[in-house]
């Protein structure tokens, strides 16, 4: 097993592993250790099948049940089917981190590359903690205590577009739910500080009127993005990532349509090595 990192900030790409069967335990922590130093691992030409897939995710953790948004692989009910293309455009768009509408976000997330576009549809990462240690002084010690309020962001257009009212949306909401996050978490197994926003989900700053609120995020936004904090992977077919939910955004382009893009992803839920992390 041979780890290569990719770039200074985020991000390294592992060779000399076949996951067509269950790692050992030696080699899944390896895998956990690389995750928790380059936050974002990537594969390349596995032969995964769903349940090569399913058995990788549960040695890291719980698999969550695949979000009733999208459809499901029928060998399993934790793996979400993302399948865009010209009839089927993204829903989603911009930098996010997984479900931080919740109180209490997933720990990781693996994808798996099953069909992809001759060119395009690549996926980028940035470290939550990069953006954080690159944050001027004065910035870190004006934001360290306050927190911000999430929901669902762009879900909402799954339960507005052709509607008169706003029944669906209140319903939405009672469902998805909101929730109040730290700017600056600390990572449970790092130690790292981390600045925890994303312009998906991230509404409002609280204790700051909505304009001074949109003025902050908007200038934290501009830091986190800054090339210099990211990696960019091209799929492939057969290729995996496995990122760490926990300090990382992602953001997938769509500008590969209208040629099409399937992708297989499980979401774990806890990490079985870091309890209550």
């Amino acid at each position: 097993m041979n780890v290569r990192k990719l770039t200074p900030a985020i991000g390294a790409e592992i060779s000399g592993l076949d996951l067509s069967t269950r790692p050992d335990k030696t080699s899944a922590d390896k895998i956990y250790e690389a995750l928790m130093q380059h936050q974002v691992v990537f594969f390349r030409d596995q032969n995964i099948s769903a349940e090569n897939h399913l058995s990788l995710a549960l040695s890291f953790g719980e698999p969550q049940l695949a979000n009733p948004l999208y459809p499901r692989h029928p060998a399993s009910d934790n793996i979400m089917i993302l399948r865009s293309g010209a009839d089927n455009p993204p829903d989603t768009g911009g930098w996010h981190t997984d479900i931080t509408y919740h109180q209490n976000p997933p720990f990781a997330c693996l994808l798996v590359a099953r069909e992809v576009p001759d060119c395009g549809g690549d996926t980028l990462w940035l470290s939550l903690t990069k953006a954080w240690e690159t944050l001027p002084g004065g910035i870190k010690s004006e934001i360290e205590e306050l927190s911000a309020v999430h929901d669902m962001g762009d879900f909402r257009n799954n339960f507005t577009e052709g509607q008169s009212d706003a029944g669906a949306l209140i319903d939405a909401h009672q469902t998805f739910g909101s929730a109040i996050h730290p700017l600056v978490k600390t990572h449970p197994v790092s130690g790292r500080k981390l600045l925890y926003i994303n312009e998906s989900f991230t509404q409002q700053i609280i204790g700051m009127r909505a304009t001074e609120s949109n003025r902050m995020l908007d200038y934290l936004y501009r830091h986190i993005e800054q090339p210099e904090n990211q990696v960019r992977f091209h799929w492939t077919p057969g290729a995996m990532a496995i990122w760490d939910n926990r300090c990382t955004s992602h953001y997938a382009t769509a500008d590969y349509l209208p040629h099409s893009r399937e992708m297989h992803r499980i979401t774990i839920i806890n990490d079985a090595r870091c309890p209550g992390g």
